[in-house]
């Protein structure tokens, strides 16, 4: 009988927790909450956002959240649900990375060692989540392409990329940055684009590794 392929969280905590690769994320994630609750106007304050990224910080485009004006229950509430938020981002990341390292079920096919590279990449496209996710990078960096090429004025369109393909998206900005400066036109855009492409296929890979391990598939 085929599993069924709603997402459980029970199973998301087993995956969260069962390896020392989930749970030394889960350990640093938490002492970048303590150092956030310690020095919250130092810069090492975002370290739990850029540590829970992508999802984490697709919170900005909520209109509450940390500093939400008013005060009293709206504004406790408001934080109150930015941190839910986040510790399920982290529950999340940490069964990403659990699923790295699960053990292949029993009923699982073998696979052989020589994994074409097109077999790594099938997570990425495979499975609904996934591509969901590769659906909103794409118009991201849709929105990005059209804000520096067509749009007089492309003002922050880079965050956006940014954002939805984070953390190693993050490296696209010091990697594009001689190609900026290099004197051919567009180079730059091009480098950046490319960077959060593949940054966003990492984490496409990773959610459909997720999503398989939830529904317990041995891929």
């Amino acid at each position: 009988m085929q599993t069924s392929p709603r997402l459980r969280l029970p199973r998301l905590l087993v995956l969260g927790t069962d390896s020392r690769l989930a749970r030394g994320y889960l350990v640093v994630f938490g002492l970048s909450v303590l150092v956030m609750l310690v020095l919250p106007d130092s810069p090492v304050a975002m370290a739990p956002m850029l540590l829970t990224a992508p999802l984490s910080l697709f919170g900005v485009a909520l209109p509450f959240g940390p500093g939400t004006e008013g005060g009293g229950p709206g504004e406790a509430l408001a934080v109150g649900f930015w941190a839910a938020w986040v510790l399920l981002c982290a529950l999340v990341n940490a069964a990403a990375l659990g699923a790295l390292t699960a053990k292949r079920s029993a009923s699982a096919p073998v696979r052989s060692n020589n994994v074409p590279a097109r077999n790594l990449l099938a997570p990425a496209f495979d499975n609904w989540l996934a591509r969901a996710y590769c659906a909103v990078v794409a118009v991201a960096l849709g929105f990005f392409l059209y804000a520096v090429l067509l749009s007089p004025d492309p003002g922050f369109a880079g965050i956006w990329p940014l954002i939805t393909a984070a953390p190693f998206s993050f490296l696209a900005v010091p990697l594009s940055l001689p190609a900026e400066y290099s004197g051919i036109p567009g180079l730059g855009t091009l480098v950046f684009t490319v960077a959060v492409g593949l940054a966003g296929l990492v984490n496409a890979v990773l959610i459909g590794r997720l999503a398989h391990r939830l529904r317990g598939e041995g891929r």
